[in-house]
């Protein structure tokens, strides 16, 4: 059984204790007001793993933490722990999802979409610049003083940033204590609205309540591995694996997908190799509009094809 970590023991890169903590609009405010150096007032609670789906026969997303602010701003913030070397591209899926629910139906004023941000942080340098946060807008190539304003902005944040150039101490700050997610980084911090993150964090860390659902949560994983076993992935996972068995894998790696589970997710639900679970993942994207037997004739068409 895989390692399992204490709620206590738990950072803000752990998407249990993200979302938990995201739903208190006092920490969801201070944290984009960090983040973007400016006041920002919320004017709905923040909403955890909020569905996107641009039709019931095609995959949804879960967006991390969702909010507006009074001004009709909308923010998507994400935590990513595992490289999968696909988030630019997978940001841009985030914005053109949140960009579809915008206008109500039949609206054609486009002026009247609202300004949007997907901000992603993640432990590790996407872009290998050595900065801290990488921000994103529309330019013209051909003259790059000429933005092109429409409303969407992309930041992803790197924990193990080593240019501060250009941004905040608090920020680094932040950015620390997201991934060191206890009392002696918060003691050693300057900001004064980290340490009260820390003290509404450790009120989460510390509730019996919540205790109990992340409980539940592990035990539900463990239970939907052990069945994930007991369909047979056990021989699935041997050098020359039947087709019977590989069939069953790509079938329950479609389904995860449905579900709106990253690579990541997969790869652990199923105690699979995180690169063969990428492997089918990729291909599956461009798949999903097609029947499973159709996508698995072109699946084995492409390995027959390599070979």
């Amino acid at each position: 059984m895989a390692f399992h970590k204490a709620l206590k023991d738990l950072n803000l890169l752990d998407r249990f204790l993200f979302a938990e903590a995201m739903e208190d609009p006092v920490i969801m405010q201070m944290v984009l007001e960090i983040i973007l150096g400016r006041e920002i007032i919320l004017k709905y609670p923040p909403q955890t793993e909020k569905e996107q789906r641009k039709s019931p026969l095609l995959r949804y997303i879960r967006l991390d933490v969702w909010a507006m602010d009074t001004e009709d701003t909308v923010y998507d913030t994400e935590v990513q722990k595992e490289d999968t070397r696909n988030l630019p591209k997978r940001s841009r899926l985030y914005q053109g999802l949140i960009d579809t629910k915008l206008l109500e139906p039949g609206e054609v004023d486009f002026n009247q979409m609202n300004d949007a941000y997907t901000i992603i942080i993640t432990p590790f340098d996407i872009f290998g610049k050595g900065l801290y946060c990488y921000t994103f807008r529309m330019r013209c190539d051909e003259d790059t003083e000429l933005a092109l304003n429409d409303g969407a902005t992309r930041i992803f944040l790197n924990t193990h940033g080593t240019d501060p150039a250009g941004i905040s101490s608090e920020l680094i700050e932040l950015l620390t204590y997201i991934e060191h997610t206890t009392e002696e980084v918060s003691n050693a911090c300057q900001s004064d609205r980290i340490k009260e993150l820390q003290r509404r964090i450790a009120a989460i860390k510390s509730s019996e309540v919540i205790g109990v659902k992340y409980m539940q949560e592990w035990e539900e994983k463990v239970i939907e591995k052990r069945k994930a076993r007991e369909e047979g992935l056990e021989e699935g996972r041997a050098e020359g694996r039947s087709e019977g068995a590989e069939y069953k894998i790509f079938s329950l790696i479609r389904k995860k997908m449905a579900k709106g589970c990253n690579p990541e997710e997969i790869a652990d639900i199923l105690e699979e190799d995180l690169s063969y679970v990428q492997e089918v993942y990729k291909f599956l994207e461009s798949q999903m509009d097609r029947s499973e037997e159709a996508s698995w004739d072109s699946w084995r068409e492409n390995k027959t094809g390599e070979k």
